[in-house]
């Protein structure tokens, strides 16, 4: 595993992000396809250049694989290709692990939008994770070819999310899993503040006869 990029020798000047003073921040990923169990040990070692990703994901290929990443390797993504047949099934206590262990699984769902049959299955493939996951999902689009935000959200209605859970699969999981990093990387916590919106304040309800009395 090389060492990645430096954001400095890729753009002489990272742009501004609008409405602040501070620049746009680059993060690294790193994807790991895991077709064997001795790939895992390339996650379990401390290698110094495996530290310096921001955001560790893995892709296991066997259900095997796929319970020791939700398990115990260390990473922030379990990538899950869903345009083709699985061969396995999604199981609740490998699932439900990973989700205590602030991992989230992200769905490829490009390739559907050309063909009918990887549409069947990603639709069938992602439902039946979301019965599980309780909607710590990410999503990744390649190519930019999906641009609306909308479209994403109504595909995760159509994958069967709640609209909250849709909107947080493009927004608060993705920051989530930034965090996770953040954490995977130092070896300590991360915590972070969140302002919370005022609520409007209640009006009184008065009963109708002592409103009634009041005003006498």
């Amino acid at each position: 595993i090389i060492k990645p990029v430096s954001p400095s020798e890729l753009f002489p000047s990272l742009p501004i992000v609008q409405g602040t003073s501070k620049r746009i921040k680059v993060l690294t990923r790193l994807t790991l396809v895991v077709s064997d169990p001795s790939h895992c040990n390339l996650l379990r070692s401390t290698s110094a250049n495996i530290r310096l990703y921001d955001i560790i994901a893995v892709f296991p290929k066997t259900e095997k694989l796929f319970h020791i990443a939700c398990t115990t390797l260390d990473v922030d993504l379990v990538c899950i290709n869903v345009t083709e047949k699985l061969p396995f099934y999604f199981r609740r206590p490998p699932v439900n692990m990973a989700i205590d262990r602030g991992i989230y699984f992200e769905l490829l769902y490009t390739p559907a939008i050309k063909d009918s049959t990887m549409r069947r299955y990603t639709i069938s493939n992602a439902i039946s994770l979301m019965q599980i996951c309780k909607g710590k999902v990410s999503s990744q689009s390649e190519n930019k070819i999906i641009k609306s935000v909308q479209i994403l959200l109504e595909l995760g209605l159509l994958f069967g999310l709640s609209e909250g859970e849709a909107k947080a699969a493009v927004s608060t999981n993705c920051r989530a899993t930034m965090l996770h990093g953040e954490t995977r990387k130092s070896a300590c916590g991360v915590v972070y503040t969140v302002k919370k919106p005022r609520k409007v304040e209640e009006e009184e309800t008065v009963p109708a006869c002592k409103k009634a009395k009041t005003q006498a």
